[in-house]
Protein backbone atom coordinates (compact mmCIF):
# COMPACT_ATOMS: atom_id res chain seq x y z
CA UNK A 1 0.00 0.00 0.00
CA UNK A 2 2.01 2.88 -1.41
CA UNK A 3 1.81 6.29 0.51
CA UNK A 4 2.81 9.65 -1.09
CA UNK A 5 4.64 11.77 1.89
CA UNK A 6 5.02 14.85 2.52
CA UNK A 7 6.33 16.75 -0.11
CA UNK A 8 9.28 19.71 -0.43
CA UNK A 9 9.12 22.66 -2.64
CA UNK A 10 11.75 25.31 -3.41
CA UNK A 11 11.73 28.17 -5.33
CA UNK A 12 14.08 30.68 -6.39
CA UNK A 13 15.27 34.05 -5.09
CA UNK A 14 14.30 36.34 -7.94
CA UNK A 15 10.86 37.39 -7.43
CA UNK A 16 8.71 39.22 -10.48
CA UNK A 17 5.23 40.64 -9.66
CA UNK A 18 2.07 41.31 -11.74
CA UNK A 19 2.48 44.87 -11.43
CA UNK A 20 6.10 44.35 -12.99
CA UNK A 21 5.26 41.76 -15.59
CA UNK A 22 2.00 44.11 -16.54
CA UNK A 23 4.48 46.82 -16.80
CA UNK A 24 7.36 45.40 -18.71
CA UNK A 25 4.38 44.50 -21.18
CA UNK A 26 3.86 47.73 -21.79
CA UNK A 27 7.03 48.85 -22.21
CA UNK A 28 8.38 46.00 -24.27
CA UNK A 29 5.13 45.40 -26.53
CA UNK A 30 3.65 49.13 -26.81
CA UNK A 31 3.16 48.78 -30.35
CA UNK A 32 1.59 45.45 -30.20
CA UNK A 33 -1.62 45.44 -31.74
CA UNK A 34 -3.38 42.89 -29.11
CA UNK A 35 -1.34 44.55 -26.34
CA UNK A 36 -4.54 45.39 -24.30
CA UNK A 37 -6.00 41.76 -24.85
CA UNK A 38 -2.73 40.61 -23.68
CA UNK A 39 -3.05 42.34 -20.30
CA UNK A 40 -6.39 42.21 -19.82
CA UNK A 41 -5.34 37.68 -20.01
CA UNK A 42 -2.22 38.17 -17.72
CA UNK A 43 -4.51 40.35 -15.34
CA UNK A 44 -7.04 37.42 -14.89
CA UNK A 45 -4.18 34.68 -14.54
CA UNK A 46 -4.23 36.05 -10.31
CA UNK A 47 -0.65 35.11 -10.22
CA UNK A 48 0.66 38.02 -8.48
CA UNK A 49 3.98 36.67 -7.77
CA UNK A 50 6.74 34.10 -9.68
CA UNK A 51 10.03 32.94 -8.65
CA UNK A 52 12.45 32.87 -11.39
CA UNK A 53 16.97 31.44 -11.13
CA UNK A 54 18.05 34.90 -12.85
CA UNK A 55 17.23 38.75 -12.35
CA UNK A 56 14.60 39.40 -14.76
CA UNK A 57 16.95 41.77 -16.63
CA UNK A 58 19.18 38.87 -17.23
CA UNK A 59 15.80 36.75 -18.30
CA UNK A 60 14.51 38.72 -21.07
CA UNK A 61 18.11 38.11 -22.71
CA UNK A 62 18.66 35.40 -24.81
CA UNK A 63 22.31 34.16 -25.28
CA UNK A 64 21.73 31.78 -27.30
CA UNK A 65 19.99 27.55 -26.37
CA UNK A 66 23.41 26.13 -25.54
CA UNK A 67 23.88 28.81 -22.99
CA UNK A 68 20.47 28.30 -21.58
CA UNK A 69 20.79 24.74 -21.00
CA UNK A 70 24.14 25.14 -19.56
CA UNK A 71 22.55 27.43 -16.85
CA UNK A 72 19.38 24.98 -16.61
CA UNK A 73 21.93 21.94 -15.47
CA UNK A 74 23.71 24.02 -13.57
CA UNK A 75 21.04 25.51 -11.29
CA UNK A 76 19.62 22.18 -11.04
CA UNK A 77 22.78 20.50 -9.37
CA UNK A 78 22.49 23.52 -7.19
CA UNK A 79 19.09 23.70 -6.07
CA UNK A 80 17.60 19.74 -6.60
CA UNK A 81 19.83 18.10 -3.51
CA UNK A 82 18.32 20.14 -0.67
CA UNK A 83 15.15 19.36 -1.88
CA UNK A 84 16.05 15.96 -2.05
CA UNK A 85 17.37 15.72 1.13
CA UNK A 86 14.46 17.37 2.84
CA UNK A 87 11.56 15.02 1.06
CA UNK A 88 13.90 11.98 2.39
CA UNK A 89 14.02 13.29 6.03
CA UNK A 90 9.88 13.94 5.52
CA UNK A 91 9.37 10.00 4.60
CA UNK A 92 11.81 9.31 7.17
CA UNK A 93 14.17 7.42 4.84
CA UNK A 94 18.02 7.60 3.86
CA UNK A 95 19.50 7.27 0.23
CA UNK A 96 20.37 4.15 0.42
CA UNK A 97 16.60 2.93 1.06
CA UNK A 98 15.70 4.42 -2.28
CA UNK A 99 14.84 1.56 -5.16
CA UNK A 100 13.87 4.77 -8.07
CA UNK A 101 13.94 8.14 -8.88
CA UNK A 102 11.88 9.25 -11.36
CA UNK A 103 12.70 12.85 -12.57
CA UNK A 104 10.07 15.03 -14.53
CA UNK A 105 11.53 18.42 -16.22
CA UNK A 106 10.40 19.87 -19.38
CA UNK A 107 12.24 23.38 -19.63
CA UNK A 108 15.98 21.69 -19.43
CA UNK A 109 17.22 18.41 -21.47
CA UNK A 110 20.15 16.61 -19.79
CA UNK A 111 21.87 12.97 -20.77
CA UNK A 112 22.02 11.50 -18.91
CA UNK A 113 19.51 12.16 -16.83
CA UNK A 114 19.80 14.14 -13.47
CA UNK A 115 18.97 11.11 -11.89
CA UNK A 116 22.60 9.35 -12.81
CA UNK A 117 24.36 12.64 -11.42
CA UNK A 118 21.61 12.67 -8.13
CA UNK A 119 22.80 8.30 -7.75
CA UNK A 120 27.03 9.36 -8.03
CA UNK A 121 26.77 12.27 -5.12
CA UNK A 122 24.04 12.04 -3.26
CA UNK A 123 24.43 8.37 -1.71
CA UNK A 124 21.74 6.59 -3.64
CA UNK A 125 22.79 2.66 -4.42
CA UNK A 126 24.25 2.14 -7.79
CA UNK A 127 21.25 -0.46 -8.52
CA UNK A 128 18.56 2.44 -8.27
CA UNK A 129 16.26 2.69 -11.19
CA UNK A 130 16.26 5.94 -13.18
CA UNK A 131 12.90 7.28 -14.83
CA UNK A 132 12.68 10.27 -16.36
CA UNK A 133 10.44 12.18 -17.87
CA UNK A 134 10.78 14.70 -20.24
CA UNK A 135 7.77 14.95 -22.87
CA UNK A 136 4.40 15.42 -20.49
CA UNK A 137 4.80 18.95 -19.44
CA UNK A 138 2.71 20.01 -16.72
CA UNK A 139 1.26 16.37 -16.44
CA UNK A 140 4.25 14.72 -15.64
CA UNK A 141 3.70 15.71 -12.08
CA UNK A 142 0.71 13.56 -12.00
CA UNK A 143 2.66 10.60 -13.84
CA UNK A 144 5.72 11.04 -11.33
CA UNK A 145 3.20 9.74 -8.68
CA UNK A 146 1.39 7.27 -10.82
CA UNK A 147 4.45 5.58 -11.83
CA UNK A 148 5.66 5.96 -8.40
CA UNK A 149 2.35 3.92 -7.22
CA UNK A 150 3.43 1.25 -9.93
CA UNK A 151 6.65 0.64 -8.81
CA UNK A 152 5.16 0.37 -5.40
CA UNK A 153 2.93 -2.47 -6.24
CA UNK A 154 5.07 -4.32 -8.45
CA UNK A 155 7.40 -4.22 -5.69
CA UNK A 156 5.47 -3.98 -2.33
CA UNK A 157 8.92 -3.08 0.15
CA UNK A 158 10.59 -0.74 -1.93
CA UNK A 159 10.73 2.87 -2.63
CA UNK A 160 10.48 5.75 -4.43
CA UNK A 161 11.79 9.22 -5.00
CA UNK A 162 9.92 11.85 -7.25
CA UNK A 163 12.44 15.23 -8.48
CA UNK A 164 10.20 18.03 -10.50
CA UNK A 165 12.61 20.56 -11.85
CA UNK A 166 11.08 23.20 -13.74
CA UNK A 167 13.02 26.47 -15.18
CA UNK A 168 10.12 27.77 -16.70
CA UNK A 169 12.11 31.40 -17.29
CA UNK A 170 15.00 29.72 -19.31
CA UNK A 171 11.88 29.24 -21.91
CA UNK A 172 10.94 33.01 -22.29
CA UNK A 173 11.63 34.39 -26.17
CA UNK A 174 11.76 37.47 -26.52
CA UNK A 175 10.76 37.21 -30.89
CA UNK A 176 7.62 35.33 -29.84
CA UNK A 177 4.78 38.06 -29.76
CA UNK A 178 1.25 35.73 -30.42
CA UNK A 179 -1.01 36.00 -27.23
CA UNK A 180 -0.43 32.51 -26.28
CA UNK A 181 3.27 33.46 -26.35
CA UNK A 182 2.67 36.70 -24.30
CA UNK A 183 0.01 35.19 -21.86
CA UNK A 184 2.40 32.22 -21.09
CA UNK A 185 5.70 35.47 -20.02
CA UNK A 186 2.76 36.37 -17.35
CA UNK A 187 1.87 32.92 -16.06
CA UNK A 188 4.64 30.57 -15.48
CA UNK A 189 7.39 30.55 -12.61
CA UNK A 190 10.44 28.16 -11.74
CA UNK A 191 10.14 25.68 -8.69
CA UNK A 192 11.71 22.45 -7.93
CA UNK A 193 9.79 19.74 -5.78
CA UNK A 194 10.82 16.13 -4.62
CA UNK A 195 8.77 13.97 -2.68
CA UNK A 196 9.06 10.14 -1.78
CA UNK A 197 6.51 7.08 -1.92
CA UNK A 198 6.90 4.89 0.67
CA UNK A 199 6.25 0.91 -0.22
CA UNK A 200 5.13 0.52 3.44
CA UNK A 201 4.06 2.56 6.38
CA UNK A 202 4.25 7.07 5.93
CA UNK A 203 2.21 9.44 6.54
CA UNK A 204 -0.03 11.30 3.76
CA UNK A 205 -2.17 9.77 0.71
CA UNK A 206 -2.20 6.09 0.41
CA UNK A 207 -2.34 5.70 -3.27
CA UNK A 208 -5.39 3.20 -4.61
CA UNK A 209 -6.18 3.82 -8.29
CA UNK A 210 -4.08 5.63 -11.08
CA UNK A 211 -4.72 6.46 -14.55
CA UNK A 212 -4.78 8.70 -17.81
CA UNK A 213 -6.97 9.89 -20.27
CA UNK A 214 -5.51 11.86 -23.35
CA UNK A 215 -8.53 14.25 -25.32
CA UNK A 216 -8.19 12.74 -28.98
CA UNK A 217 -7.15 15.29 -31.70
CA UNK A 218 -5.41 17.55 -29.35
CA UNK A 219 -1.62 17.36 -29.60
CA UNK A 220 -1.02 20.41 -31.00
CA UNK A 221 -2.88 22.17 -28.53
CA UNK A 222 0.47 22.15 -25.79
CA UNK A 223 3.76 21.82 -27.86
CA UNK A 224 7.00 22.71 -28.57
CA UNK A 225 8.18 24.18 -31.21
CA UNK A 226 12.22 22.97 -31.19
CA UNK A 227 13.94 25.76 -33.00
CA UNK A 228 17.85 26.75 -33.28
CA UNK A 229 16.88 29.52 -30.14
CA UNK A 230 15.40 26.11 -27.59
CA UNK A 231 11.55 25.60 -26.79
CA UNK A 232 9.30 27.63 -28.28
CA UNK A 233 6.48 27.37 -26.00
CA UNK A 234 2.74 27.24 -28.05
CA UNK A 235 -0.95 27.14 -26.46
CA UNK A 236 -3.33 26.83 -27.98
CA UNK A 237 -6.59 29.37 -27.14
CA UNK A 238 -8.91 26.39 -27.04
CA UNK A 239 -6.81 24.61 -23.49
CA UNK A 240 -8.76 26.85 -20.49
CA UNK A 241 -11.66 24.79 -21.65
CA UNK A 242 -10.54 21.25 -21.76
CA UNK A 243 -11.77 20.33 -18.23
CA UNK A 244 -15.05 20.00 -19.85
CA UNK A 245 -13.93 16.76 -21.81
CA UNK A 246 -11.51 15.56 -19.07
CA UNK A 247 -14.23 16.29 -15.96
CA UNK A 248 -16.10 12.83 -16.76
CA UNK A 249 -12.79 11.06 -17.04
CA UNK A 250 -11.91 11.76 -13.45
CA UNK A 251 -15.72 10.87 -12.67
CA UNK A 252 -14.92 7.45 -14.30
CA UNK A 253 -11.79 6.68 -12.77
CA UNK A 254 -13.32 7.36 -9.23
CA UNK A 255 -16.64 5.47 -10.03
CA UNK A 256 -14.48 2.65 -10.98
CA UNK A 257 -13.15 2.56 -7.87
CA UNK A 258 -16.68 2.84 -6.08
CA UNK A 259 -16.31 6.49 -5.13
CA UNK A 260 -17.98 9.78 -6.38
CA UNK A 261 -15.57 12.48 -7.55
CA UNK A 262 -17.79 15.30 -6.70
CA UNK A 263 -17.95 13.77 -3.12
CA UNK A 264 -14.31 13.79 -2.20
CA UNK A 265 -12.30 15.34 0.89
CA UNK A 266 -9.77 16.69 -1.05
CA UNK A 267 -8.53 18.13 -4.09
CA UNK A 268 -5.09 18.07 -5.35
CA UNK A 269 -5.34 19.72 -9.27
CA UNK A 270 -2.44 20.95 -11.18
CA UNK A 271 -3.12 24.84 -11.85
CA UNK A 272 -2.90 26.02 -15.34
CA UNK A 273 -4.91 29.02 -14.96
CA UNK A 274 -7.63 29.87 -12.95
CA UNK A 275 -10.33 28.72 -16.03
CA UNK A 276 -8.95 25.44 -15.01
CA UNK A 277 -9.91 25.61 -11.35
CA UNK A 278 -13.23 27.50 -12.13
CA UNK A 279 -13.89 24.23 -14.65
CA UNK A 280 -13.32 21.89 -12.58
CA UNK A 281 -15.32 23.43 -9.98
CA UNK A 282 -18.42 23.66 -12.35
CA UNK A 283 -18.00 20.33 -13.68
CA UNK A 284 -17.51 18.36 -10.80
CA UNK A 285 -19.83 20.28 -8.63
CA UNK A 286 -17.63 20.90 -5.55
CA UNK A 287 -17.20 24.35 -4.00
CA UNK A 288 -14.36 26.42 -5.35
CA UNK A 289 -12.70 26.00 -1.98
CA UNK A 290 -12.00 22.81 -2.60
CA UNK A 291 -9.12 24.11 -5.07
CA UNK A 292 -7.66 26.30 -2.25
CA UNK A 293 -4.29 24.63 -2.33
CA UNK A 294 -3.48 24.84 -6.10
CA UNK A 295 -5.30 27.95 -6.22
CA UNK A 296 -2.31 29.29 -3.95
CA UNK A 297 0.66 27.95 -5.78
CA UNK A 298 -0.99 30.07 -8.73
CA UNK A 299 -1.38 33.04 -6.89
CA UNK A 300 2.31 32.69 -5.01
CA UNK A 301 4.73 30.54 -7.65
CA UNK A 302 2.79 31.05 -10.98
CA UNK A 303 2.44 27.82 -12.94
CA UNK A 304 5.36 25.95 -11.94
CA UNK A 305 4.99 23.18 -14.64
CA UNK A 306 5.19 19.52 -13.11
CA UNK A 307 5.84 20.99 -9.55
CA UNK A 308 2.31 22.51 -9.02
CA UNK A 309 0.62 19.06 -7.94
CA UNK A 310 3.86 18.41 -5.53
CA UNK A 311 3.27 21.90 -4.16
CA UNK A 312 -0.95 22.07 -4.00
CA UNK A 313 -0.31 18.72 -1.80
CA UNK A 314 2.10 20.35 -0.08
CA UNK A 315 -0.27 22.78 1.46
CA UNK A 316 -2.63 20.12 2.38
CA UNK A 317 0.42 18.57 4.88
CA UNK A 318 1.03 22.18 6.15
CA UNK A 319 -2.71 22.89 6.85
CA UNK A 320 -2.65 19.73 9.56
CA UNK A 321 -3.48 16.95 6.97
CA UNK A 322 -7.20 15.37 6.59
CA UNK A 323 -8.95 12.67 9.00
CA UNK A 324 -7.32 9.38 8.60
CA UNK A 325 -9.33 7.64 5.67
CA UNK A 326 -10.35 11.04 4.11
CA UNK A 327 -10.80 10.54 0.20
CA UNK A 328 -9.11 12.55 -2.02
CA UNK A 329 -7.95 13.12 -6.32
CA UNK A 330 -4.93 14.13 -7.30
CA UNK A 331 -4.41 14.96 -11.06
CA UNK A 332 -1.73 16.70 -13.41
CA UNK A 333 -2.76 18.14 -16.98
CA UNK A 334 -0.64 18.89 -19.63
CA UNK A 335 0.21 18.23 -23.35
CA UNK A 336 -1.92 15.49 -25.23
CA UNK A 337 -4.12 17.14 -24.12
CA UNK A 338 -3.38 14.45 -21.04
CA UNK A 339 -4.82 13.50 -17.42
CA UNK A 340 -2.70 12.18 -15.32
CA UNK A 341 -5.12 11.01 -12.53
CA UNK A 342 -4.63 9.21 -8.78
CA UNK A 343 -7.21 8.31 -6.07
CA UNK A 344 -6.17 7.90 -2.48
CA UNK A 345 -6.89 8.11 1.27
CA UNK A 346 -5.17 10.05 3.58
CA UNK A 347 -3.38 7.73 6.39
CA UNK A 348 -1.98 9.13 9.79
CA UNK A 349 1.16 7.19 10.66
CA UNK A 350 0.39 4.11 13.24
CA UNK A 351 -3.38 4.10 12.47
CA UNK A 352 -4.52 0.98 11.57
CA UNK A 353 -4.70 0.56 7.51
CA UNK A 354 -7.74 -0.87 5.06
CA UNK A 355 -6.13 -3.62 3.04
CA UNK A 356 -6.70 -2.87 -1.06
CA UNK A 357 -7.41 -5.29 -3.86
CA UNK A 358 -4.34 -5.54 -5.93
CA UNK A 359 -6.49 -4.93 -8.95
CA UNK A 360 -7.45 -1.60 -7.42
CA UNK A 361 -3.96 -0.01 -7.99
CA UNK A 362 -3.52 -0.47 -11.68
Amino acid sequence: MATLCKPTVSVPEHIITMEETLDLARTLHADHPQLPLALRLIGNTGVLTRHIVQPIGETLEHPGFEQRNKLYVAEAKARVPAVVRDALENAQLTPAEVDVIIYVSCTGFMMPSLTAWLINNMGFPSDTRQIPIAQLGCAAGGAAINRAHDFCTAYPESNALIVACEFCSLCYQPMDLGIGSLLSNGLFGDGVAAAVVRGRGGEGVELQRNGSYLIPKTEDWIAYDVRATGFHFLLDKRVPATMEPLAPALKQLAGDHGWDACDLDFYIVHAGGPRILDDLSKFLRVPPEAFRFSRATLTEYGNIASAVVLDALRRLFEEGGAEHQAKGLLAGFGPGITAEMALGCWTCEGEDRVPIAVEAAV
